[in-house]
């Protein structure tokens, strides 16, 4: 008692560090929860949504897992259910039987002694419902059970009851009490009555074992559903304080965002308002210069004359063109620009409408030129009138322009369904065509694909009609190949009938 020894249940390793049960516990879990460290650093990288999608995931798989489970308790308490009852019923008609065949002993023996054919009632009684109770008995037993076999002996002994009992009815009825007094004393059928009493004990003795046990699985299970029940009511507390939690957490950033994005939104807007003014001067402030240079270029050429030869007109010649094509540019630099800012108009466009009016105002260049239509029958579609209009009087602008050296032009438009939503509208030539390899410059921005001395234009025609479309929601595109005509494609909306 002297001196302090180690206690029995901590054992020191030779280090002399602990290596008590908890410590090692507390070992394992820090291992474990190292391990489950990236996870956790994954997933807080992980977007808002992703995480709640992460959790809902979780959660749900949770919620099957114990829906299996719980499924899975509820069939096993609906079988035990109906075991319970046909045990109950079979223990029922087990004790009937007993009492029927009890019943038909004693009346025998008071018809032995008597004589009376009153006392026969019990005897006949078990003789017409014996196979009643045993076919009961029978359909409540499986079988192949051990109580359907007992079943079956227990038939056997209630015919030999029945059996010796007749006998000895005959016998009393021949001879007299005399000769069956022995057997009115000590009873016909005593050892099929004791073989049956026993083999009804053990048959209700077994029914009543596999009851108590159906009784402890139920039960059992039942708290197991209940358990699992609770642990679903907790994970789905659990998901509803981490979405609120992580969307609580998420709000700062968002506000943040908002703030920044309505932050730019104001600098766009000036951005804009300076766009619109450097339009303005543009659209003033150089016109008069090009006027200037055009009108001087003129006069000089008039006033000169005679003094000019052919090379110095043909310089004055080209800095007026030049002028007017330098104004015509920038006419279409504002629209361009216009383009995207102006207020969109939507409703319901007919194009069968649109097509003849462009056509109409195209007139002019139609002149002199031997070109076959091929108009199909357009849908109606969604959408500004006005821009829709610029998109195809520049598709078939070109479309005549770019056959202007074939001498037998053929220009088709036509439709086709993209879908239930849209359809895709398509003006096609067999002009000069363009190299596939490049059909992602067409619809920029002063991008040509030919020398500005073959066609005229400024390479602003297909950027606007690429800006109107996708205002619309729709896509542009082309396809075509050098001397074999060019196709150019836009998607629009339909125009659904209202019901």
């Amino acid at each position: 008692m002297g001196m302090d020894e180690p206690n029995s249940h901590q054992a020191v390793d030779p280090d002399g560090e602990s290596s008590h049960p908890a410590s090692r516990w507390g070992e394992r879990i820090l291992a474990r929860v190292s391990c489950l460290a990236p996870l956790v650093h994954t997933f807080q990288n992980r977007s808002i949504e992703h995480r709640v999608l992460a959790g809902f995931g979780l959660v749900f798989a949770g919620i099957l897992v114990i829906s299996a489970i719980s499924y899975r308790n509820m069939t096993v308490l609906i079988r035990n259910g109906h075991q319970d009852q046909r045990s109950h019923e079979f223990i029922q008609f087990l004790a009937a039987t007993g009492e029927v065949m009890d019943d038909a002993e004693s009346g025998h023996r008071r018809f032995l002694v008597t004589g009376d054919d009153g006392y026969l009632a019990s005897y006949n009684t078990l003789r017409a419902r014996a196979p009643e109770y045993l076919g009961y008995l029978r359909d409540l037993t499986d079988a192949i059970s051990t109580q359907r076999a007992r079943v079956n002996q227990l038939e056997e002994l209630i015919a030999q009851q029945l059996q010796k009992e007749r006998a000895s009815i005959e016998l009393r009825n021949e001879t007299g009490f005399e000769s069956v007094r022995a057997m009115a004393l000590a009873g016909v059928a005593k050892t099929e009555l004791d073989s049956a009493r026993h083999l009804q004990v053990q048959m209700e003795q077994d029914e009543t074992r596999a009851l108590a046990q159906r009784v402890v699985e139920s039960t059992t299970t039942t708290r197991s559903s209940i358990i699992l029940l609770t642990i679903g009511a907790l994970l789905l507390f659990v998901l509803l304080a981490a979405v609120y939690y992580l969307i609580r957490h998420d709000i700062t950033e968002r506000r943040r965002v908002a703030d920044e994005l309505q932050r730019r939104g104001e600098l766009l807007e000036a951005a804009n308002k300076e766009l619109e003014a450097f339009s303005y001067s543009v659209s003033h402030d150089l016109r008069a210069p090009l006027r200037h240079i055009d009108g001087y270029a003129s006069l000089l050429a008039k006033a000169a004359t005679v003094s000019l030869d052919d090379k110095a007109k043909r310089y004055l010649q080209t800095i007026s063109e030049s002028a007017t094509r330098m104004g015509q540019l920038i006419d279409d630099l504002l629209v361009f620009s216009r383009m995207g800012r102006q207020e969109m108009l939507r409703g319901t466009v007919n194009l069968n409408q649109l097509i003849a009016s462009v056509l109409h105002d195209l007139r002019h260049d139609l002149q002199d030129r031997a070109i076959s239509w091929t108009i199909a029958q357009l849908p109606e579609v969604t959408g500004d009138a006005a821009m829709l209009r610029q998109v195809f009087a520049n598709l078939v602008g070109n479309a005549i322009k770019f056959t202007g050296s074939r001498p037998q032009a053929t220009i088709e438009i036509g439709s086709r369904q993209s879908g239930q939503e849209e359809a895709v509208l398509f003006v096609r030539d067999n002009g000069v065509g363009f190299d596939m390899r490049y059909a992602n410059k067409l619809f920029g921005v002063f991008q040509r694909l030919h020398r500005a001395d073959e066609f005229d234009g400024t390479g602003i025609g297909l950027a606007n009609v690429r800006r109107i479309i996708h205002r619309h929601g729709g896509k542009t595109w082309a396809e075509g190949a050098l001397g074999e005509g060019a196709t150019f494609y836009v998607s629009l909306p339909i125009t659904r009938p209202s019901a």
